[in-house]
């Protein structure tokens, strides 16, 4: 079965976040999940990272999606949309992550 668009950068992050020595892990919406969390919660460096990922193009985030990604923000987590590995990279490199 071919991946999606979405489902493969989701494995690059991934793959890349183990490469660095990330500790990391998919979420997967449930019941039993609280709705709008982002796909990837990591730890880097110590410090607490969360990545909603959305294909690059039509992919668009949900007001819920937004208000978690700032209330991650502002409980003094990273938390931030990636459209590809190579945003992410940057985004680490940003943020002195690596």
């Amino acid at each position: 079965m071919a991946q999606g668009p979405e489902k493969r950068i989701e494995n690059q992050i991934k793959r890349y976040l183990d490469s660095i020595g990330a500790w990391h892990i998919k979420t997967h919406g449930s019941m039993f999940s609280k709705a709008g969390t982002p796909d990837i919660i990591a730890c880097v460096k110590g410090k607490f990272i969360a990545i909603e990922v959305k294909r690059p193009e039509g992919g668009k985030i949900s007001e819920l999606q937004k208000y978690h990604i700032n209330a991650i923000s502002e409980a003094g987590g990273l938390a931030f949309v990636s459209r590809s590995l190579e945003e992410t990279k940057r985004y680490f490199e940003t943020n002195n992550l690596i």
